[in-house]
């Protein structure tokens, strides 16, 4: 049995659908990269290299084009993530990335390249049936998951936003498509990212208020700049 049969095979089954291996474990890392990106660590990025190679195989599986595509898109954005965070970590306080909600010209290129991602990988899909036998949502699945991580790479609080809406096609798409653990991690997933969207929005506050406060904070005169002044 080749490695490919063995990630597709069953593991358990849940409400009479089967759970696979390559499902169960690629989204089982898939969390625990959410879990990461929450504490802003930057092996967020690995593990979710991990969690795509994985998910290939179980979108392969169900003749999900669309899913495989997207995975691979993951792998890539997950490499230059990576880097993003190790270099962006030099500007945290605490050496880890700084967070911040983005600005407004950031928001429209994120929502224009959400919108017309979604209409180009749709009409791709829909021209294409092989690729997706469910163009419109798997296409915003596809374009919402890398708006997502483009966000995140850049620290910006509004990719827990654009991971909130891909939940919402995200659970029926992957309950309808027979994976089921996905359907159910992707509820895990909405938990997680209520919990992340909270910390990453407090944060933001607090570095404000830091920020604020040394502004506000006069600079010390010496002594010697003292007598100097004086004797002027």
């Amino acid at each position: 049995m080749s490695l490919f049969d063995q990630l597709n095979s069953t593991a358990f089954e849940v409400v009479g659908q089967r759970v696979i291996w390559s499902d169960l474990i690629g989204n089982l890392l898939g969390l625990t990269a959410l879990a990461l990106g929450w504490r802003r660590s930057v092996w967020t990025w690995p593990v979710q290299l991990a969690s795509g190679l994985i998910l290939v195989a179980a979108y392969a599986s169900a003749q999900l084009g669309g899913g495989v595509g997207k995975q691979l898109l993951v792998i890539t954005v997950a490499l230059w993530g990576w880097r993003q965070w190790r270099v962006g970590a030099r500007d945290g306080e605490d050496d880890r990335i700084a967070v911040r909600f983005a600005t407004g010209r950031e928001r429209l290129w994120l929502l224009a390249g959400a919108v017309g991602g979604t209409l180009l990988v749709g009409g791709l899909f829909t021209a294409v049936p092989e690729l997706s036998w469910n163009p419109w949502p798997d296409a915003y699945i596809f374009v919402g998951t890398l708006v997502a991580m483009i966000a995140q790479a850049r620290g910006l609080v509004e990719f827990w936003f654009a991971w909130l809406l891909v939940d919402l096609v995200g659970v029926p798409l992957a309950f309808s498509s027979g994976l089921a653990f996905s359907g159910l991690v992707y509820v895990l997933y909405f938990v997680l990212v209520l919990w992340g969207l909270r910390s990453w929005w407090l944060r933001t506050r607090t570095t404000d208020a830091s920020a604020d406060a040394g502004a506000a904070t006069p600079v010390p005169v010496t002594d010697t700049a003292a007598r100097e002044g004086a004797a002027q």
